[in-house]
């Protein structure tokens, strides 16, 4: 798998993506279906966390595998030896539910971006203080896009990324309220869908996604746009 190597490349390519596919699978036989599925969707991100059946192992096969375009990397990860292990595996990012100073540390000595998971403001400033390259709102669903504009106030250099009570109805509302890109997981891989094989469905999800954070994005854009045209 070839592509961006080192950090600020896979940063700007998980911007470009706009979509983080967070994969949890009881069984980790379906996750290549599931990869191609979401590729075929556009979604390029993919979050594979240690959740996963033997997901060490699996990242390795994915990584040895997937196509240029794709961005694999692992998720929950809770520890300095778990990161090092994921990373010689050929995870090409680590994300955390919590954050921890030694991660960031472990993954920067390999030139991988961190993704911390963090939830207050002070802990979000913190770990960016800290050297995270993007920061994991978690869990998301208490707070709501609103939060990520009031962040944004006084903290507009942030990168922030919900993961967590993202929907296909308010994926936009993240990404107009400032969100670096989505972290989407149970609404993007449906647990169902995988165990009755309908990978069609994942497919179908991850276009739908990937066009709401395009869409989202071009509406930030249009009111500036908009102006320049009025003063012509």
């Amino acid at each position: 798998m070839t592509g961006p190597r080192d950090r600020a490349g896979i940063v700007d390519a998980i911007a470009r993506s706009g979509v983080i596919a967070v994969i949890r699978l009881a069984d980790g036989r379906e996750l290549r279906e599931v990869a191609d599925a979401l590729l075929e969707g556009g979604v390029r991100a993919l979050e594979v966390t240690m959740t996963v059946p033997n997901a060490v192992a699996r990242i390795e096969e994915l990584a040895a595998s997937l196509p240029s375009e794709a961005l694999l990397g692992a998720g929950t990860v809770l520890d300095v030896a778990t990161a090092r292990a994921v990373i010689r595996a050929g995870a090409r990012f680590v994300v955390s539910p919590v954050f921890r100073r030694g991660l960031i540390d472990e993954c920067h000595d390999h030139d991988v971006p961190m993704m911390p998971g963090c939830f207050t403001p002070t802990e979000i400033l913190e770990a960016w203080d800290a050297g995270a390259d993007v920061i994991k709102v978690f869990p998301a669903t208490a707070l709501g896009p609103t939060f990520f504009k009031d962040v944004h106030g006084p903290l507009p250099q942030l990168r922030l990324v919900p993961t967590g009570g993202v929907t296909r109805e308010n994926a936009g509302e993240w990404i107009r309220a400032g969100a670096f890109a989505i972290g989407v997981g149970t609404a993007l891989v449906d647990r169902k869908a995988v165990a009755e094989r309908r990978f069609d469905a994942i497919t179908a999800a991850a276009r739908h996604f990937v066009a709401a954070v395009r869409d989202a994005r071009e509406r930030v854009e249009r009111p500036e746009r908009s102006e320049r045209f009025e003063r012509v």
